[in-house]
């Protein structure tokens, strides 16, 4: 139960066949359930779920599309021996991560006709993330009609790049046109950790050089000039930049038209091979998992070393290339699957610029991500808005 004047807000990350929950008392900040149900659309859906102070368990359910999973969501949450609820509409606001939210959003934003049009139309450019996005506001709109919703884009923070670091060398027109430049991504989970790292060194945010690397099966590093991206890593599709698990990272378009051409493939062949088949699975040709990685590795493994040595010098590259783009570093924050526990992988990264790390006097923090929290933030801060017109 929430206290007078206290929000709770329900974070809803929906993918193609799951739902991640967590149920937030905010501004306190306190998690009270969070889960996921796995399998969505398929037999045997799974629902794991832990309550505060409560035993964690795990379920067979039916989720035969996302409305039927969000459902399961909210039964959970009201469940009587394992809830945190007595009545749904003690929930005040849902916040929904977006993956796409194009030029158009530059922040997070209550969800209206408008917002669900846009969200809809840039699915196109992220047809593997919006479309389930949308799936799990409509199934809120359905089971929840009178709440309030908001949109948190991966996209928005990057947002305050400039023109040349958002272009590519194409013909501008092509550009205006069809919206072809970089984007970048895990924009909530790069917020999150720079703004950790300046109350960590008690330091302004606004007055930071902080380079932030994402580093889990989805990979993305980004720099932070003074509180605002100014570059980063990923860049029309989550497919361009670091090596990471299945997807190739950067590549020579022409090598591409080449192999198409060579092995007489369609465009979702290439799709495929690229977003994947490639990266640490590719390379290692075992796994996208760099704990089984470096397992390997540790046995003798040449691929595995191989696949973990293109990964280490990839992530160098983007550091000294964020440390000329910025002029400088303060700090370089480690973050996310691989970020957070892969030890042997960061100290491979820091050996490697410890000629930058002491130039520049640049401190070095692992800060697990809470992607969760900073939707739960934004939506909050919204909804609280709201209320007081």
């Amino acid at each position: 139960m929430s206290q007078k004047g206290n929000i709770l807000v329900l974070v809803l990350n929906c993918g193609s066949s799951s739902v991640k929950f967590q149920l937030y008392d905010m501004p306190r900040e306190r998690c009270l359930a969070k889960g996921i149900v796995e399998k969505i659309g398929q037999s045997g859906s799974l629902l794991h779920y832990r309550a505060k102070d409560k035993k964690p368990y795990k379920s067979k359910v039916k989720a035969p599309d996302h409305t039927s999973a969000v459902e399961l969501v909210i039964k959970s949450l009201l469940d009587a021996p394992r809830g945190v609820i007595s009545f749904a509409d003690e929930i005040g606001v849902v916040g929904h991560r977006v993956v796409h939210g194009g030029e158009e959003f530059k922040e997070s934003t209550l969800v209206n006709k408008k917002v669900l049009n846009a969200i809809r139309r840039f699915s196109k450019l992220a047809p593997l993330h919006n479309p389930p996005n949308l799936a799990g506001i409509h199934a809120c709109r359905h089971l929840l009609p009178s709440l309030a919703q908001v949109a948190v884009f991966d996209t928005a923070f990057h947002q305050s790049m400039r023109s040349y670091a958002y272009l590519y060398g194409l013909p501008y027109h092509i550009y205006k046109k069809y919206k072809i430049r970089r984007y970048g991504f895990h924009g909530s989970s790069h917020r999150y950790v720079s703004r950790k790292a300046s109350v960590m060194l008690k330091r302004p945010f606004g007055s930071l050089k902080i380079i932030t690397c994402h580093l889990g099966n989805g990979c993305s590093i980004t720099a932070v000039n003074k509180g605002e991206s100014l570059d980063t890593s990923m860049g029309f599709t989550p497919l361009e930049g670091l090596v990471m698990g299945t997807r190739c990272g950067d590549i020579d378009a022409a090598a591409v038209l080449y192999l198409m051409k060579k092995k007489e493939m369609n465009i979702s062949q290439t799709d495929r091979l690229l977003n994947e088949r490639s990266g640490l699975l590719g390379l290692s040709e075992s796994s996208n998992d760099m704990r089984d990685i470096l397992r390997l590795a540790r046995r003798g493994d040449q691929k595995a070393r191989r696949a973990i040595d293109v990964f280490v010098y990839r992530i160098k590259k983007y550091i000294g290339a964020y440390i000329a783009a910025m002029n400088g570093c303060d700090v370089i924050v480690f973050t996310a699957g691989i970020g957070e526990n892969a030890g042997y992988v960061r100290q491979q990264i820091k050996r490697g610029i410890s000629a930058l790390i002491s130039k520049f006097k640049i401190s070095v923090l692992v800060i697990p991500t809470n992607e969760e929290l900073m939707i739960a933030r934004d939506a909050y801060t919204i909804v609280k808005k709201k209320r007081k017109r």
